[in-house]
């Protein structure tokens, strides 16, 4: 015998609101944030320095004036690497959190040391190295573009179609990544670059004939450009058309996150469509969600392009006629805070009508 829709009713409405709680709670979930556990911080730890401002004196600013000078915020002088936090350092401090989209305080607040602590690109993002980002309104969400170029807005000139080469070293490696897996990370990473610019991207063996040439290096490396250390620099691109594109061998690299068991392991394909990016000519982005963003935390994944991605690689080689861009709004417009907030608003009110609904019959 089949039972009453009255008793069916409450069941329904029960089975709905379970999973309804479920759909909330995913939607206010937090990033879960990944601690270093292996002690081998290439950095110190500039912890010491939480809540230091203008006119403090405390230890280990002159580091963290070595550590801003190294990525453009302050001139780089070893005559001024005092503990002093004078008006020069406020000024690069506050740089630095316009820069990396924190809340521009001027003082070292846990945001900013951790942001300053996480592993990071080892090119710089101060206006000394960098044009200023464009200004110019998003067609699509109507936000300001936050994408910039190496100065002198270089990038590659050969006749058209533009296709380069690449090659990745046979003898700069990592013992415990398979060859075969790192051409895999290398081919998809330039191929999500080629589906939105009309460039191509062909691999060869000969290394030294390549335009783009990838290593892994430990240390100094021949670049005057010096690697290290675990958690620290990740990698570095030159501008066109130079074509170098080197990652530090340091790292605990992982080409599938899903079956790496080390905390600080770091997402190869992450960092290598980044680094790329920089051998197209892009600067660092400021926006957080963007693949040009100049860091990348542990075990973190970044590989999809982002509206300010495509908009500034679209800049300098123009569009791939296969591409629409109309796609990314509407993926970036789904992935902002105020539709999360928005859902999970929703899905409360939801909730609760289901809740007055039970308790009612």
């Amino acid at each position: 015998m089949l039972p009453c829709r009255a008793c069916l009713l409450p069941v329904l409405l029960l089975g709905l609101l379970v999973s309804c709680l479920h759909v909330a709670a995913a939607a206010q979930a937090t990033p879960v944030s990944v601690h270093r556990t292996d002690g081998a911080a290439a950095w110190r730890s500039f912890m010491q320095l939480l809540d230091a401002r203008r006119g403090s004196r405390v230890v280990g600013l002159g580091e963290l004036k070595r550590y801003l000078a190294t990525f453009g915020y302050l001139p780089k002088s070893e005559h001024d690497l005092t503990d002093a936090f004078d008006e020069h350092l406020e000024v690069a401090v506050r740089r630095y959190q316009s820069m990396l989209s924190l809340p521009v305080t001027g003082q070292l607040d846990s945001a900013t040391l951790n942001r300053i602590m996480a592993p990071r690109c080892g090119v710089g993002d101060g206006v000394s190295v960098f044009l200023s980002a464009k200004g110019s309104q998003s067609g699509g969400g109507g936000t300001v573009s936050r994408f910039t170029f190496f100065k002198g807005e270089p990038r590659w000139t050969q006749p058209d179609p533009l296709v380069l080469t690449y090659a990745i070293s046979a003898t700069a490696t990592v013992d415990y990544l398979p060859p075969k897996a790192v051409r895999a990370v290398f081919r998809r990473a330039f191929a999500r670059w080629a589906q939105v610019i009309p460039v191509g991207f062909v691999e060869t063996d000969d290394y030294d004939a390549a335009d783009i040439r990838v290593g892994f290096y430990v240390g100094s490396h021949g670049d005057g450009i010096p690697f290290d250390g675990p958690l620290g620099v990740l990698g570095h691109a030159f501008s066109p058309q130079n074509g170098r594109l080197h990652l530090d061998a340091a790292e605990r690299w992982a080409v599938d996150l899903h079956t790496e068991t080390k905390n600080s392991a770091i997402d190869l394909e992450s960092v290598a469509t980044h680094e790329i990016g920089h051998v197209l000519g892009l600067g660092h982005s400021s926006s957080p969600k963007a693949v040009m963003y100049p860091s990348l935390s542990p075990r973190e994944k970044k590989t999809e392009l982002t509206v300010d991605d495509v908009e500034g690689v679209q800049w300098l080689y123009g569009s791939n006629p296969e591409f629409s861009l109309s796609s990314l709004y509407v993926q970036d417009a789904s992935m902002s805070p105020g539709r999360s907030i928005w859902l999970a608003g929703s899905v409360g009110f939801v909730c609760a009508v289901l809740v007055i609904l039970v308790t009612h019959l």
